[in-house]
């Protein structure tokens, strides 16, 4: 693979770029304390239903640009969360369900942290904390050797630090390039509100105030 040229490279017109960082951990570490505003439960979804996940995928992810299950026919959607050895998770508040976990166990002996993620309206709360530690120890309940997850850029800022305090350790950097689902019509056009749409007439004055996004690359 040739490196990327030093310095600045344009994107093609409509394209979104965003910077992934991989992590790994080779064993259960530690967990960190726990501090939430109310009763959590973390429910397995199974069968899960594809409408269902979708919504949900939808209303935590939109926000920062998620998009790669929305754009999948519902054969192959099916086919990965179906698999017994993914296992996807709701986190429960109040009888809401405001966050996702979904851990993939279909390498032998690894386990990858798919998708990991909350609403909004959870963020600062405690309840990623309380998922992490939950997906650490069903991680770590199975005969793994590895747990590994990515996030990128277009994440809350405070996303990588979160991982490498919950005991992952980077190992792999990588510039990931896609068409901006905002102008495919996959999302709406006020989804990602702190990257701008170029490539429409007038689409780049669709900034906003910048709002704290969370872990997990689309």
């Amino acid at each position: 693979m040739s490196p990327l040229p030093d310095g600045y490279s344009d994107l093609a017109t409509g394209k979104v770029a965003n910077v992934q960082t991989s992590l790994e951990m080779f064993g259960r570490p530690l967990l960190r304390a726990e501090m939430f505003d109310s009763p959590l439960v973390l429910v397995r979804a199974k069968p899960v239903d594809l409408g269902w996940y979708r919504a949900l995928f939808r209303r935590i992810g939109e926000p920062y640009l998620w998009f790669s299950r929305l754009v999948m026919l519902d054969d192959e959607l099916a086919r990965i969360v179906g698999d017994e050895r993914v296992e996807v998770y709701s986190v429960r508040s109040d009888g809401e369900d405001i966050g996702l976990v979904e851990l993939d166990f279909r390498q032998p002996y690894e386990c990858e942290l798919s998708f990991f993620g909350t609403t909004e309206k959870a963020i600062g709360t405690g309840t990623g904390r309380w998922m992490m530690n939950r997906a650490i120890e069903r991680a770590w309940s199975m005969p793994i050797r590895r747990f590994w997850v990515h996030t990128c850029t277009l994440d809350h800022t405070a996303a990588l630090s979160f991982y490498i305090r919950s005991g992952f350790v980077p190992f792999k950097r990588q510039i990931e390039v896609f068409d901006d689902p905002r102008l495919t019509g996959v999302l709406s056009s006020s989804a990602g509100p702190d990257v701008p749409i170029i490539g429409v007439q007038g689409a780049s004055s669709n900034t906003a105030a910048p709002s704290l996004q969370r872990s997990v690359t689309p």
